[in-house]
Protein backbone atom coordinates (compact mmCIF):
# COMPACT_ATOMS: atom_id res chain seq x y z
CA UNK A 1 0.00 0.00 0.00
CA UNK A 2 2.87 2.38 0.77
CA UNK A 3 4.38 1.70 -2.65
CA UNK A 4 1.01 2.29 -4.31
CA UNK A 5 0.62 5.60 -2.45
CA UNK A 6 4.09 6.71 -3.53
CA UNK A 7 3.44 5.83 -7.17
CA UNK A 8 0.10 7.63 -7.02
CA UNK A 9 1.76 10.76 -5.62
CA UNK A 10 4.52 10.68 -8.22
CA UNK A 11 2.05 10.28 -11.06
CA UNK A 12 -0.09 13.09 -9.69
CA UNK A 13 2.90 15.42 -9.53
CA UNK A 14 4.19 14.53 -13.00
CA UNK A 15 2.97 17.23 -15.43
CA UNK A 16 1.41 16.15 -18.68
CA UNK A 17 2.66 17.67 -21.94
CA UNK A 18 4.55 20.43 -20.16
CA UNK A 19 7.20 22.19 -22.26
CA UNK A 20 10.57 21.69 -20.57
CA UNK A 21 12.85 23.40 -23.09
CA UNK A 22 14.46 26.17 -21.06
CA UNK A 23 16.89 27.35 -23.71
CA UNK A 24 17.00 31.10 -24.10
CA UNK A 25 18.79 33.65 -26.23
CA UNK A 26 18.08 36.42 -23.73
CA UNK A 27 21.18 37.24 -21.66
CA UNK A 28 19.23 37.65 -18.41
CA UNK A 29 17.58 34.24 -18.73
CA UNK A 30 20.70 32.49 -20.04
CA UNK A 31 22.61 33.67 -16.97
CA UNK A 32 19.96 32.22 -14.62
CA UNK A 33 19.99 28.89 -16.47
CA UNK A 34 23.78 28.72 -16.36
CA UNK A 35 23.80 29.33 -12.62
CA UNK A 36 21.00 26.77 -12.11
CA UNK A 37 23.02 24.11 -13.95
CA UNK A 38 26.10 24.85 -11.85
CA UNK A 39 24.29 24.54 -8.52
CA UNK A 40 21.94 21.69 -9.50
CA UNK A 41 24.30 18.89 -8.52
CA UNK A 42 24.82 20.22 -5.01
CA UNK A 43 22.42 19.51 -2.16
CA UNK A 44 22.05 23.18 -1.27
CA UNK A 45 18.53 24.55 -0.86
CA UNK A 46 17.45 26.74 -3.77
CA UNK A 47 14.99 29.63 -3.62
CA UNK A 48 13.47 30.55 -6.99
CA UNK A 49 12.02 34.05 -7.19
CA UNK A 50 9.92 35.58 -9.93
CA UNK A 51 6.48 36.72 -11.01
CA UNK A 52 3.66 34.25 -11.56
CA UNK A 53 4.03 32.49 -14.90
CA UNK A 54 7.77 32.96 -15.28
CA UNK A 55 8.39 29.21 -15.08
CA UNK A 56 9.52 28.66 -11.48
CA UNK A 57 8.05 25.16 -11.37
CA UNK A 58 9.64 24.23 -14.70
CA UNK A 59 13.03 25.45 -13.49
CA UNK A 60 12.64 23.51 -10.24
CA UNK A 61 12.00 20.30 -12.18
CA UNK A 62 15.00 21.05 -14.43
CA UNK A 63 17.26 21.52 -11.40
CA UNK A 64 16.16 18.11 -10.17
CA UNK A 65 16.79 16.56 -13.61
CA UNK A 66 20.29 18.07 -13.77
CA UNK A 67 21.21 16.83 -10.29
CA UNK A 68 22.57 13.53 -8.97
CA UNK A 69 19.08 13.03 -7.51
CA UNK A 70 17.50 12.76 -10.96
CA UNK A 71 16.80 9.06 -10.43
CA UNK A 72 14.86 9.85 -7.26
CA UNK A 73 11.37 11.29 -6.89
CA UNK A 74 10.41 14.89 -7.61
CA UNK A 75 7.52 15.77 -5.29
CA UNK A 76 5.56 19.02 -5.20
CA UNK A 77 3.60 20.58 -2.36
CA UNK A 78 1.53 23.70 -2.99
CA UNK A 79 1.74 25.74 0.20
CA UNK A 80 -1.35 28.02 -0.15
CA UNK A 81 -3.74 25.15 -0.89
CA UNK A 82 -4.24 23.87 2.68
CA UNK A 83 -4.76 25.12 6.23
CA UNK A 84 -1.83 24.89 8.66
CA UNK A 85 -3.11 21.64 10.24
CA UNK A 86 -3.77 19.92 6.91
CA UNK A 87 -0.52 21.21 5.46
CA UNK A 88 1.44 19.66 8.35
CA UNK A 89 -0.23 16.32 7.68
CA UNK A 90 0.36 16.63 3.93
CA UNK A 91 4.01 17.53 4.47
CA UNK A 92 5.00 15.14 7.25
CA UNK A 93 2.24 12.51 7.20
CA UNK A 94 0.00 11.32 10.04
CA UNK A 95 -0.91 8.19 11.98
CA UNK A 96 -4.29 6.54 12.05
CA UNK A 97 -6.57 8.32 14.50
CA UNK A 98 -4.37 11.40 14.76
CA UNK A 99 -7.37 13.61 14.00
CA UNK A 100 -10.98 13.28 12.88
CA UNK A 101 -11.09 11.56 9.51
CA UNK A 102 -7.60 10.07 9.79
CA UNK A 103 -8.74 6.53 9.10
CA UNK A 104 -5.38 5.35 7.80
CA UNK A 105 -1.75 6.20 8.46
CA UNK A 106 -0.17 8.13 5.60
CA UNK A 107 3.27 9.10 4.41
CA UNK A 108 3.82 12.80 3.92
CA UNK A 109 5.42 14.49 0.96
CA UNK A 110 8.74 14.55 2.82
CA UNK A 111 8.80 10.74 3.00
CA UNK A 112 7.68 10.44 -0.62
CA UNK A 113 10.56 12.69 -1.68
CA UNK A 114 13.21 10.68 0.20
CA UNK A 115 16.29 10.44 -2.02
CA UNK A 116 14.98 13.13 -4.34
CA UNK A 117 13.71 16.70 -4.41
CA UNK A 118 10.80 18.37 -2.63
CA UNK A 119 9.51 21.42 -4.49
CA UNK A 120 7.66 23.81 -2.17
CA UNK A 121 5.61 26.07 -4.41
CA UNK A 122 4.60 29.51 -3.10
CA UNK A 123 6.65 29.17 0.09
CA UNK A 124 5.68 32.75 1.00
CA UNK A 125 2.25 31.39 1.96
CA UNK A 126 3.67 28.78 4.35
CA UNK A 127 1.86 29.24 7.71
CA UNK A 128 3.89 31.04 10.37
CA UNK A 129 2.83 28.55 13.06
CA UNK A 130 4.29 25.66 11.06
CA UNK A 131 7.54 27.36 10.08
CA UNK A 132 9.54 26.11 13.13
CA UNK A 133 8.89 22.48 12.10
CA UNK A 134 10.00 23.16 8.55
CA UNK A 135 13.09 24.94 9.88
CA UNK A 136 13.94 21.93 12.04
CA UNK A 137 13.63 19.60 9.05
CA UNK A 138 15.88 21.85 6.96
CA UNK A 139 18.49 21.89 9.72
CA UNK A 140 18.43 18.27 10.89
CA UNK A 141 16.50 16.31 8.20
CA UNK A 142 14.31 15.05 11.07
CA UNK A 143 10.55 15.23 11.57
CA UNK A 144 7.58 13.55 13.25
CA UNK A 145 4.32 12.53 11.67
CA UNK A 146 1.17 14.09 13.16
CA UNK A 147 0.10 11.91 16.09
CA UNK A 148 3.38 9.98 16.24
CA UNK A 149 6.21 10.68 18.69
CA UNK A 150 8.76 8.65 16.71
CA UNK A 151 11.40 10.79 15.01
CA UNK A 152 11.99 10.01 11.34
CA UNK A 153 14.65 11.09 8.89
CA UNK A 154 14.53 11.79 5.17
CA UNK A 155 17.25 12.66 2.67
CA UNK A 156 15.50 15.43 0.74
CA UNK A 157 16.77 18.40 -1.25
CA UNK A 158 14.49 21.45 -0.90
CA UNK A 159 13.70 23.75 -3.80
CA UNK A 160 11.24 26.53 -2.95
CA UNK A 161 9.60 29.22 -5.06
CA UNK A 162 7.65 32.39 -4.45
CA UNK A 163 6.47 35.55 -6.14
CA UNK A 164 6.37 37.39 -2.80
CA UNK A 165 8.95 39.66 -1.16
CA UNK A 166 10.20 37.44 1.68
CA UNK A 167 12.53 40.11 3.06
CA UNK A 168 9.53 42.42 3.50
CA UNK A 169 7.60 39.58 5.15
CA UNK A 170 10.48 39.03 7.57
CA UNK A 171 10.43 42.74 8.42
CA UNK A 172 6.71 42.64 9.16
CA UNK A 173 6.98 39.44 11.19
CA UNK A 174 5.01 37.09 8.90
CA UNK A 175 8.03 35.00 7.86
CA UNK A 176 10.88 33.74 10.03
CA UNK A 177 14.31 35.17 9.26
CA UNK A 178 16.10 31.95 10.25
CA UNK A 179 13.84 29.96 7.90
CA UNK A 180 14.56 32.35 5.05
CA UNK A 181 18.27 31.96 5.77
CA UNK A 182 17.97 28.17 5.43
CA UNK A 183 15.86 28.33 2.26
CA UNK A 184 17.89 31.04 0.57
CA UNK A 185 21.23 29.26 0.36
CA UNK A 186 21.13 29.81 -3.41
CA UNK A 187 18.76 32.36 -4.91
CA UNK A 188 17.69 32.40 -8.56
CA UNK A 189 15.49 35.19 -9.89
CA UNK A 190 13.62 34.41 -13.09
CA UNK A 191 13.18 37.49 -15.31
CA UNK A 192 9.69 38.32 -16.53
CA UNK A 193 8.98 37.80 -20.22
CA UNK A 194 8.99 41.57 -20.81
CA UNK A 195 12.66 41.50 -19.78
CA UNK A 196 13.51 38.89 -22.43
CA UNK A 197 11.53 39.69 -25.59
CA UNK A 198 13.89 37.46 -27.61
CA UNK A 199 12.11 34.46 -26.08
CA UNK A 200 8.54 35.41 -27.03
CA UNK A 201 8.50 33.80 -30.48
CA UNK A 202 10.34 30.57 -29.47
CA UNK A 203 8.00 30.12 -26.48
CA UNK A 204 4.96 30.69 -28.69
CA UNK A 205 6.25 28.12 -31.18
CA UNK A 206 6.89 25.54 -28.43
CA UNK A 207 3.41 26.07 -27.01
CA UNK A 208 1.92 25.69 -30.49
CA UNK A 209 3.76 22.40 -30.97
CA UNK A 210 2.62 21.10 -27.58
CA UNK A 211 -1.03 21.99 -28.23
CA UNK A 212 -0.86 20.53 -31.75
CA UNK A 213 0.38 17.23 -30.31
CA UNK A 214 -2.17 17.27 -27.49
CA UNK A 215 -5.12 17.82 -29.84
CA UNK A 216 -3.83 15.73 -32.71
Amino acid sequence: RRLEARIEALERDQPRDTPTDLSSSAPAMAQVLDEARRVADTDASVLILGDSGTGKGVLARAIHAWSHRAGGPFVTINCPSLSADLLESELFGHTRGAFTGANESTQGRVAQADGGTLFMDEIGDFPLALQPKLLRFLQDKEYERVGDAATRRADVRIVAATNRDLDAMVAEGSFRQDLLYRLNVISLRLPALQERPQDILPIAQRCLQEFARAYG
